[in-house]
Order: C-alpha cells, then structure tokens, then sequence
C-alpha cells in the first residue's frame, strides 16, 4: 500500500510546527486534533501535548539538518523560542480540550479563532531566528531544510 503525499496541506501544517521551526502549527494540530471530534473520548487517553511535540521535533531537525557546532548558538535560540511557543500552547488548550464537547458552536468558533491567532503571533516570533538560523545553514543543510519544508520528510526522518 502506498502512502499518499498531501502536498496541499500538508506544507501549511508543518510551517506551523515548525514555528515551532516551525513551532507551531502542529502544536494546536497536535493537542486539537481530537479536540474538534464529536466522538466522546476517555479523558484517561493520554494526548501528547506541545511540549512533547516540539521536543522530538527538535530532536528529529537537528539530526536531519546535521547541525554544526558553529551553528548551535543560533539553534539554540530558534528552539527557545519553539518551546516557549509550545508552553503557550498548551497553557492555552488544556482547560479548553477539556470542555470542547460542552462548547455549543459559537464557542467553539472563538476557540478556534483564538488558536488561529496565537499560531500567527507565534509565526512571527519564530520567524526572525529561524531565517538567521537558515543564513548560517550550508548549501546542503538549506536543501534538507527546504526538502523537508516543502514535503515533510527528509530521507529516514519522517516529520
């Protein structure tokens, strides 16, 4: 069975991870995915929350992108500031996930209206150290950065 690309979708969602590089439009995708279902779940299911999210993302760029030691300052703050983004998150969708199913839809509007502009505030807070990261970034580097941008995957490293 072959895995199908989304290459439509699939390059929005991860520009939001990556505002967590990225950090963040993954982090409400990844804390709200379930949040939006009508389905009623356990709340003993354990959910990965943003924090835990950015973090293997973070793990899986720095080896994807082979990060240099000279690189690490600037990589360094690019990932403060995707894990601050990710904190913010989840402080904002915790009590929410909780009580999405007792939001009748005009509250579930502005939920999600809230989420669409914390991930734009976050965008433009990771942006800045993420093109002076991308600047320090070889030939190749910046080519597994695009390739992995635009597709979502680099080689073994599945994003």
């Amino acid at each position: 069975m072959k895995r199908q690309d989304y290459k439509g979708s699939f390059p929005a969602a991860l520009v939001f991870v990556m505002v967590a590089f990225l950090s963040i439009i993954f982090f409400a995708n990844a804390n709200l995915s379930f949040a939006g279902s009508a389905q009623k779940k356990s709340s003993k299911v354990d959910r990965p929350t943003a924090v835990d999210y950015t973090e293997a993302q973070i793990k899986r760029l720095h080896t994807a992108l082979m990060i240099t030691e000279a690189q690490e300052p600037l990589w360094n703050k690019l990932t403060e500031v995707m894990r601050k983004n990710a904190k913010e998150m989840d402080v904002l969708t915790k009590d929410r996930v909780e009580k999405i199913n007792a939001m009748n839809a005009v509250e579930q509007m502005k939920f999600q209206n809230e989420i669409t502009k914390t991930n734009l505030e976050q965008q433009n807070k990771v942006i800045p150290p993420f093109e002076a990261f991308y600047d320090s970034l070889s030939d190749k580097q910046k080519k597994v950065a695009d390739e992995i941008f635009l597709t979502g995957r680099h080689g073994k490293y599945k994003f």
